[in-house]
């Protein structure tokens, strides 16, 4: 079962795309996105140098154009990877690489909103002077205690003893000052603090633009960044990567999903190196690949041959398959039978763990086909509950 993972800012490193514009049709398609997004992404991409790579306005698009055209090296035709990977994940900004590689959105549409979102939350960083900075080792709740007593967000939660705690730049040096025991400081060299209620005014500007965008259901299980949820309507997709840019990344609660998923395998795409470094420590016996240059490449297919999944939602458009969002126990919300119509937005049951309770609705109606657990039985992540024909939605 293969994860394929989008990495986030602050992955990017000079001269990261050199090696892939030897690759056909490379550059030709990082030079289309270029002009979609109005950013050099060739330039930035191999000889622009670690200062200006840095700007969000710049990492941001940078990074998602990476992900999109490496996607087309590993998948030429598109299609064949809905037949093989298990579901995709993406650490913050990589979320939207996700989102285009699940179908929910284009690689235009998504060069359009990540351009616009880097610009967005470098504005909002220029408000206040604000940063992050990374704390490595020490107990997790404790960090995150001493964190709050300092005013501060734990914006990042990446597991294996890896949290990045933000806030301005006076909080972040009290915490400094009285840091958590057995933990060590690395202040990371971003423009601001990023997943936290400073970017607040980025996400109405995401929230405008959103209402504009036409989007599809995922065509294979998306594992969102804020929860771990797995997650594959397209309005709710679209809805998390607006409010993830004031919101905690939950990685490693992204990983603890895999692990309950089965996960055999993750392959990180580039600039690769971050997400697969805390597999292997979150996630032992999982094979992982990092796909860095493109000599990585008959790796890379290896991997996905030995570990390709034929999933359900490969078979069929994703909304005749409600499936569950997280583990826990399925509880049914309605007494429908097979051939029963079920109306748009109906609610069909719920997830109930240890952690909340989370809804499954029938976003778009339909007829019951086949029930595919029963009332009390446990789930996990992106297990198929019920097949829906949609005919019925639209009688």
């Amino acid at each position: 079962m293969l994860v394929v993972v989008a990495p986030g800012q602050g992955s990017q490193s000079p001269g990261f795309l050199t090696p892939w514009l030897e690759v056909p049709g490379f550059e030709d398609r990082l030079r289309w996105l270029s002009t979609v997004a109005g950013v050099d992404l060739v330039a930035h991409g191999t000889t622009s140098d670690a200062e200006t790579i840095r700007d969000t306005a710049v990492a941001q698009p940078l990074l998602v154009g990476a992900g999109l055209v490496s996607l087309l090296s590993l998948f030429p035709h598109p299609s064949d990877a809905y037949a093989k990977i298990a579901a995709g994940s993406g650490h913050s900004v990589g979320e939207i690489t996700a989102a285009v590689g699940a179908g929910v959105i284009t690689a235009e549409q998504a060069m359009v909103f990540v351009r616009e979102r880097g610009k967005a939350m470098a504005a909002a960083a220029a408000v206040t002077p604000t940063g992050m900075t990374a704390v490595l080792g020490g107990d997790r709740d404790e960090v995150v205690a001493k964190a709050e007593a300092h005013g501060l967000t734990a914006a990042n939660e990446n597991g294996a003893g890896q949290i990045v705690v933000a806030g301005t730049l006076e909080q972040l040096a009290a915490f400094a000052a009285d840091p958590p025991e057995k933990a060590r400081l690395r202040p990371l060299q971003v423009a601001g603090a990023f997943h936290t209620s400073h970017m607040a005014t980025a996400v109405g500007i995401l929230g405008q633009l959103a209402r504009s965008i036409y989007m599809h259901s995922a065509r294979l299980p998306i594992i969102s960044n804020a929860d771990g949820t797995v997650v594959h309507s397209g309005r709710e997709v679209l809805t998390r990567l607006v409010t993830q840019v004031s919101s905690p990344v939950r990685w490693d609660l992204c990983m603890a999903t895999m692990a309950q998923m089965g996960v055999t395998a993750v392959l990180e795409l580039p600039p690769a190196g971050t997400l697969t470094g805390l597999a292997k420590r979150a996630l032992p016996g999982v094979e992982t690949l990092a796909l860095s240059t493109p000599d990585d490449l008959p790796a890379a297919w290896d991997l996905i041959e030995r570990h390709a999944t034929e999933t359900t939602m490969s078979q069929a458009p994703t909304w005749r398959l409600l499936v569950a969002p997280a583990k826990g126990i399925w509880k049914l919300g309605v007494s429908s039978d097979v051939g029963d119509t079920l109306v748009p937005g109906a609610p069909v049951g719920s997830v109930v763990n240890l952690r909340d309770e989370q809804p499954v609705l029938a976003l778009h109606g339909g007829t019951v086909v086949e029930w595919l657990v029963e009332d009390g039985d446990p789930v996990s992540p992106g297990q198929p509950i019920v097949r829906l024909h949609p005919e019925a939605a639209s009688a």
